[in-house]
This record gives structure tokens, C-alpha cells and sequence, in this order.
């Protein structure tokens, strides 16, 4: 059985919040969909991050990775192979397509298929204009005070 949430009263009170809702309610569309090849996400470092996934059987060529407004998306599929000769064929090589949104200035850095496992390395990248800055304070030198200045006025008798 699959929940399924309404967003819709947060939009009343929330401004600028879309690409939240819509990345939670892709989230949710995205587990009906089979997690067929298993895959790991990493954290390799601070802004750094790894996707492996595992792919035996499949070649370079079977495999298509695009990224396109922060969703990266891999898919890959077999050149059709003929059914003669196999007893037992138990090493799957059904298409599949794995949808993955990333956060904004992550991007992927490469990718390698090596035994068996598409690695993806991705990272984040955040611009300069965004990254948070030190602001020196000034001190102006402490203000001098002129002495009081008397009135004059006239003396009583």
C-alpha cells in the first residue's frame, strides 16, 4: 500500500518553497519504480559524493548517463543477445533507468564502469558570490569631546 501526501494547504503559507514540494512528491513517485540495479551513494568528502551502481553484464556502450537541471539520470540497456546456448540464464539484463535530483551546484565530475560497477563521482561546486564571506569591522577612533562651553550671564548684585 503507498502513501501519498498532500502538499497542497503547505502552498498557502510557504513562499518560494516549489522546488521542495516538487522534488518531495517526485521522491515519492520515484518508489514505485523498481530499484533494479541495486546502486550505494557515498559520501566521499565534505562536498564530494559517489554513486555506484551495480551493472554486470553491461558494457559502456549499454550505458547513458545524462544530467540536465540538477537530474541526473542513467539508464542502460542490452544489445539483444540470442537465447541460444544458455541452460541458465540468471544474470539480468533488463533495461533499467535511475533517476537521481541533485541539490543545486552539485555536478557530476566523471564517471567509470569498472568490474562490474558505474561509478559516478559528483560534487559540489558552490560560486564564490554565495559563499559566505568575512566582513572586517571598522573602528573609528573614539570621538574627542570639546570641552563645555560656558555661558555668560549676567552676575547678580
Amino acid at each position: 500500500m503507498a502513501t501519498s501526501y498532500n502538499y497542497a494547504p503547505l502552498f498557502r503559507s510557504t513562499v518560494g518553497f516549489d522546488r521542495v514540494f516538487n522534488l518531495l512528491e517526485n521522491a515519492q513517485r520515484a518508489r514505485s519504480i523498481s530499484d533494479w540495479p541495486p546502486y550505494d551513494i557515498f559520501k566521499t568528502g565534505d562536498d564530494s559524493y559517489r554513486i555506484a551502481i551495480a551493472v554486470a553484464g553491461f558494457s559502456r556502450e549499454d550505458l547513458d548517463i545524462t544530467f540536465q537541471s540538477n537530474l541526473l539520470t542513467v539508464t542502460g540497456k542490452k544489445q539483444e543477445a540470442s537465447a541460444e546456448g544458455f541452460l541458465h540464464r540468471g544474470i539480468a539484463g533488463r533495461p533499467f533507468e535511475h533517476r537521481f535530483e541533485l541539490a543545486d551546484h552539485v555536478r557530476v565530475n566523471e564517471a567509470d564502469l569498472s568490474n562490474g560497477l558505474l561509478s559516478i563521482e559528483l560534487v559540489r561546486e558552490i560560486p564564490e558570490a554565495l559563499k559566505p564571506r568575512k566582513i572586517s569591522i571598522q573602528s573609528t577612533p573614539a570621538l574627542t569631546s570639546p570641552p563645555p562651553v560656558q555661558i555668560e550671564a549676567q552676575k547678580a548684585a
